[in-house]
């Protein structure tokens, strides 16, 4: 028996490196700070300016095209700041900088002032590409080479990564609903503040790895290693990782309608009433916990069964469970379809959470399948020198993969037709009712004041048939048929939508008997609302709408055809599988318990091979 006494990084803890936890806390606090505020992104930036927890008053088209955008750039970020680990200064260097970096990015963004917003985002793109690809990689190298205990090392990381998700969805979710959206974007950044501590306390834990290739604690022969020429195999082995990327910006492509077109359609279109006394809707950014709910739940399973299915000798590579998961979570649109359905077979009806509850569940499934693994795949492939860049490259992957979610999202947002407010509002008082409405008053606190909403210079929304009848485009409210046509211009001049909406009538046969349905949202122009002295003088307010049938058709086509595609993109994988696999050069083959190989120490080892 050993008498030897294990240092700080060299302990073990559940079977794993003790480093693996450390990793496992600071990534699942900065995994918190990111998705609070993700989750309510989409929302506070599709919020009217002139709510009474304001955002900022753009259409959700423009919310989800700025949403794709920045989880681009997040990811994409990641190619600089491997590049600053390989080259500068190590993982565990950069992944402290890129810590500090996110404190500050979401300490900003919780100043309640545009500025601060843009500033903030800009703060957070930086820090989470010095964290992490350099992170990622660090859980990678407390593993030797050939360690059958890297796979599922990855799977409890990702489980600390969703623990983070999970929490912050809820609370962040709650905290913005319930206080405004700038406390919860301070909440996120609470979290990652825990992150940092946690990380700069366990660094005796973390000894050896995510060392600069100049540093001293790196050996003569990692050196060496560093300084020579790619081999053949290892070139093989790039161009496998490079294919594999493809497979994970298809994927994410998919997946990360979660934030986006997810997030907008489940606050929007699906009934999230509780009927509780203290809370009487669920918050649509809640929902965003559902994934990591479930990976929480599931993770261990999903990867016990690949475990189990790799040492019986079955297909188990890492391709292959990748093409598996894109199929798996393809297949979560199909509930998605149905909750469209469900939806649209009334006018303005609403889907049964129930939908967004499987859909997730598959998204999730496929995911568990897809994401620790590519991790780990990295990992086995790329070259030591190259080891943080190629992790930066998979996070670009991730980056464009997100970038197109948001542009698939936005492709599924119709236009909204748009124009002005002529009538007077003693014209309108008839046609709307009083509710109660949240003001801020003088002392700074919210009150619920009853009364109609143009008199506070708040938003209001009319539902309405839409039909031609002979040239001219008619609105009558529903209910009481009374005409809205003298409400409200549309748009004219060369931009006027009027000829399209004309269009789009005629070529639906749409008429009195089988109307389209709109509802005309009035909102106050920002800047006519802080002259304070004109107050609901039911003056400047523009309108704007979209066809909900049109809206229902668009977005029951994404989910289709998200689902026939991943699916497709699953099996063409399939076919290939035989031929990439060949490029990996057995990289997976030989994969092996070594904790077994460690337990039986140098002389065991020695007699067994001579017998």
């Amino acid at each position: 028996m050993s008498t030897l006494v294990k240092q700080p990084h060299q302990k073990e803890l559940f079977g794993h490196p003790a480093g693996l936890f450390i990793l496992f806390f600071t990534e699942m606090w900065e995994r918190f700070s990111y998705y609070g505020m993700r989750g309510i992104l989409t929302l506070y930036i599709a919020t009217s300016a002139t709510a009474i927890d304001p955002g900022l008053g753009w259409t959700n088209k423009d919310a989800l095209w700025l949403y794709g955008w920045y989880t681009m750039l997040v990811y994409v970020a990641s190619i600089p700041g491997g590049w600053i680990a390989d080259k500068f200064l190590g993982q565990k260097k950069t992944v402290m900088l890129g810590g500090l970096l996110l404190c500050i990015g979401h300490g900003v963004l919780a100043i309640p002032e545009s500025w601060a917003f843009f500033t903030g985002l800009i703060l957070i793109i930086l820090g989470v590409g010095g964290l992490k690809p350099n992170i990622s990689t660090m859980v990678g190298g407390l593993y030797k080479e050939g360690d059958i205990r890297r796979d599922s090392g990855f799977t409890i990381f990702y489980i600390g990564i969703n623990v983070g998700a999970f929490l912050a969805s809820i609370s962040v979710g709650f905290v913005a609903y319930i206080y405004g959206w700038h406390y919860g974007f301070g909440l996120a950044g609470i979290g990652m503040l825990l992150g940092q501590i946690v990380y700069i306390w366990g660094q005796r834990f973390l000894k050896g790895v995510g060392e600069f290739s100049g540093g001293a604690e790196v050996s003569e022969a990692e050196r060496e290693v560093a300084k020579r020429p790619l081999t053949k195999i290892e070139k093989d082995r790039i161009i496998v990782l490079l294919i594999s990327f493809l497979i994970v910006i298809v994927f994410w492509g998919a997946f990360e309608q979660a934030g986006g077109l997810m997030n907008l359609y489940t606050d929007a279109k699906v009934d999230r009433t509780v009927g509780l006394s203290w809370l009487e809707e669920i918050p649509a950014a809640v929902f965003q916990s559902l994934n990591a709910g479930y990976i929480i739940i599931f993770g261990t399973m999903v990867g016990s069964f690949w475990f189990w299915r790799k040492k019986k000798g079955k297909e188990a590579s890492s391709l292959y469970k990748m093409a598996i998961g894109t199929m798996i979570m393809g297949l979560g649109y199909v509930f998605m379809m149905f909750a469209s359905k469900e939806a649209s077979a009334e006018v303005f009806g609403k889907a049964a959470m129930g939908w967004v509850f499987l859909a997730y569940l598959f998204h999730t499934i496929g995911e568990l399948c897809t994401s620790p693994v590519a991790l780990s795949f990295i990992t086995k492939l790329a070259p030591l020198k190259y080891a943080s860049i190629m992790m930066g490259v998979y996070f670009a992957a991730t980056g464009f993969g997100n970038k197109l979610a948001g542009t698939i999202g936005e492709s599924s947002q119709l236009e909204p037709f748009s124009g002005a407010m002529v009538a007077s509002k003693e014209q309108v008082l008839p046609l709307i009712s009083k509710d109660y409405i949240k003001e801020k008053g003088a002392d700074k606190k919210i009150h619920k004041i009853y009364d109609y909403p143009i008199n506070l210079d708040k938003n209001f929304s009319i539902k309405a048939d839409v039909y031609l009848s002979g040239d001219k485009v008619m609105f009558e409210k529903i209910g009481s048929n009374e005409n809205l046509n003298g409400l409200f211009t549309l748009s004219d001049g060369e931009d006027s939508n009027t000829p399209e909406l004309k269009e789009t009538l005629e070529a639906n046969n749409v008429t009195k008997n089988h109307p389209y349905h709109a509802r005309l949202v009035f909102e106050k122009d920002s800047d006519a609302v802080q002259k304070t002295e004109n107050k609901g003088d039911g003056k400047n307010y523009g309108v704007s709408f979209v066809l909900e049938e049109q809206q229902s058709e668009q977005e029951y086509k994404t989910f289709m055809w998200l689902t026939i595609f991943t699916v497709a993109f699953g099996i063409l994988l399939l076919l290939f599988l035989k031929k990439l696999k060949k490029l990996t050069h057995g990289a997976e083959d030989n994969e092996r318990d070594l904790t077994e190989q460690d337990n039986k120490g140098p002389e065991l080892e020695q007699f067994e091979e001579s017998k």
